[in-house]
């Protein structure tokens, strides 16, 4: 007789302190992302082309019929990755490097890693690199001194 009592309440007491921790963890608390005045530029022909490496013959489905789209890959290219030579930095191997992220490669199969690598050719968009994660990211460029860094969409305030 006390065990039926004893087990429906003691379910009762775990699921209540479940749903009192669910209650009480932070969310984070979305902000509108503040775009730059060279957004409204139109794309130039290297992001254009970069673009088009990946997106292929979905560009115009994907990326061209949304104007927000091309305007967050404007951003992005614009404004948020940096690519720098950090020559006298220690512990560079504590980050990821860029060998170790996979290609982007969904609506082009055939996208190819770049054999060696080329500031100004170098297209950040072939890489599933994480552009929309909150705070700031830096990748490292295989046997070299470069540096990825992407920031991140929004800062605190």
């Amino acid at each position: 007789m006390t065990l039926r009592i004893f087990l429906p309440l003691l379910f009762g007491f775990v699921m209540f302190t479940q749903n009192g921790i669910a209650q009480t963890q932070k969310k984070q608390n979305t902000q509108l992302v503040k775009f730059g005045k060279n957004v409204d530029a139109p794309l130039t022909a290297q992001e254009l082309s970069m673009i088009k490496e990946v997106y292929q013959d979905k560009l115009d489905a994907y990326v061209l019929s949304k104007p927000q789209k091309v305007k967050n890959l404007k951003h992005l290219l614009r404004n948020r990755i940096v690519i720098k030579e950090i020559t006298n930095l220690k512990d560079d191997d504590k980050y990821t490097l860029l060998s170790e992220v996979e290609l982007f490669d969904i609506y082009n199969p055939s996208l190819k890693r770049d054999v060696a690598f080329n500031k100004s050719t170098f297209n950040p968009l072939k890489y599933n690199l994480e552009f929309y994660r909150m705070g700031s990211i830096i990748y490292k460029i295989d046997g070299t001194n470069f540096f990825i860094i992407i920031k991140p969409q929004t800062y605190k305030k």
